[in-house]
């Protein structure tokens, strides 16, 4: 299990001049860090990982620090450094503890949790080496059958180091599993990473044991990964805590959108998702990155560059806002450029989610950024976009779009005359129409699932 302690800094810090002060060996037992070494890691005589170190990353984007771990934010632009710590391990908590505070220290800043604060003299580490991991290496147990990493912290992001292992575990056939207290918040990047069997949210609570924080069902350590255990009767049972919820009346509006565009030197990436986020939030995102914190401002053009050094291999981003955040994925395919797109905006008890704009929202997308399809979904569920270990409502559909092109593939009247009660809307030119298919969006009624249902199957000439 490990143990996270960041230094939120003014300036930027150099790690191993900090570490190297600090272990009473001295730089002698220093090992050159890689040329691309994303992390260093201080490990005991048996090799075995005491605390790792990440580089520092300098955050450009306001908001983050208290979207993640709830302090008060520091003045942009700020360097975030993180150091993961083996728990039960004392003398790796001090090596970390110490780490940030020195950090903080030397070049002004604060230590987050602030009872990390340690102090500044030179830590014992006798038989204490130094590697570099260019990977970044995530797994806190051995992976089997599930790569575990256990996280303390308010609310569990999608960091650099964890990205790596979220791949390996794919590639590899395996789930990813991450284990955290009650308390904790996943942030909507990790949810996603966690879809699909075997990976899970394991939730470590002290009154009723493990349990799944998306599903409730209770778990237990067997067979290399944490499985549901059945009860008495062979159905899974769910711990009473997941269950208690009360009705906020905050909402999430989900829009889940594809766009395709010619593949073109000059074609500019990430304006289909600033065109949803200025109808939904009045301006374009904060910020942009491929890790959170997310760290870069908002600019097309730079998430352009970046997807473009990395093809034909794909990108996966992430961009916030106010109670926004949003993953796009970059592919080449040969249709051309994809964006996969999904777009999370969150609504206070005293706000109204915007399904009014979604027509206009499907006829930008449609006549100014090659929309292939846009699913809209609402649900109960909390405004600031965290995720909760407890049972949150499903979402309905509150609207379909289908492009223009895809509109014209389908045979005679087809995409025109649906068994749904409410006619299609028509968008953008009459000659060459996208169409835009209203559905019921309330989310205390689950019947909305039958009628995109129908229209799926009629869609699809079933």
């Amino acid at each position: 299990m490990t143990k996270d302690v960041i230094a939120l800094t003014e300036q930027m810090p150099d790690p191993l001049s900090v570490l190297a002060g600090l272990l009473a060996g001295g730089p002698d037992q220093l090992v050159q860090a890689a040329d691309d070494g994303a992390v260093v890691r201080l490990c005991d005589e048996q090799g075995r990982p005491l605390v790792s170190v990440e580089a520092p990353l300098l955050v450009q984007v306001p908001g983050e620090a208290t979207r993640l771990l709830g302090v008060r934010e520091p003045a942009v632009p700020y360097w975030w450094t993180e150091a993961r710590a083996t728990t039960g391990v004392a003398e790796a908590e001090r090596l970390a503890g110490a780490y940030v505070s020195r950090i903080a220290s030397l070049v002004g800043g604060a230590v987050w949790p602030p009872e990390a604060a340690r102090s500044l003299d030179v830590v014992k580490s006798e038989g204490v080496r130094m590697t570099s991991d260019a990977a970044g290496g995530g797994a806190d147990a051995p992976p089997d059958k599930a790569a575990v990493v256990f996280q303390d912290r308010p609310a569990v992001p999608m960091p650099a180091w964890l990205s790596p292992a979220v791949s390996a575990a794919a590639a590899a056939g395996i789930g990813l599993q991450i284990v955290t207290p009650p308390g904790a918040r996943l942030t909507p990047a990790v949810r996603a990473a966690l879809d699909g069997w075997p990976s899970r949210w394991v939730v470590r609570d002290e009154a009723c044991g493990y349990y799944d924080g998306l599903s409730g069902a209770v778990l237990a350590w067997q067979g290399g990964l944490f499985q549901p255990v059945p009860g008495e009767d062979g159905t899974t049972p769910v711990p009473e805590v997941f269950k208690d919820v009360t009705d906020t009346a905050e909402r999430q509006l989900t829009l889940q959108f594809r766009t395709v565009h010619p593949a073109d030197d000059r074609l500019v990436l990430g304006g289909a998702l600033e065109a949803v986020c200025q109808a939904l939030r009045g301006g374009p995102p904060t910020g942009w990155g491929t890790a959170e914190p997310v760290n870069l401002p908002w600019s097309l053009r730079q998430l352009t560059d970046l997807a473009h050094e990395r093809a034909p291999e794909p990108t996966l981003l992430y961009a916030v806002g106010d109670a926004f955040f949003a993953t796009m994925r970059v592919s080449r395919t040969k249709a051309g450029v994809e964006e996969d797109i999904t777009v999370i905006a969150g609504y206070g008890a005293d706000e109204q989610p915007s399904l009014d704009r979604l027509p206009s929202i499907a006829e930008t997308l449609a006549t100014r950024h090659h929309l292939q399809s846009l699913l809209a979904q609402i649900r109960k569920a909390r405004r600031d976009l965290a995720v909760p270990p407890y049972f949150e409502a499903p979402a309905v559909p509150a609207g379909f779009a289908l492009g223009a092109d895809e509109v014209r593939a389908m045979p005679g009247d087809r995409a025109r005359r649906t068994p749904l009660a409410a006619a299609p809307v028509e968008l953008g030119p009459a000659t060459r129409p996208a169409l835009y298919y209203p559905l019921p969006g309330d989310p205390s009624d689950l019947a909305g699932w039958t009628d995109f249902e129908k229209l799926m199957r009629h869609l699809k000439g079933a």
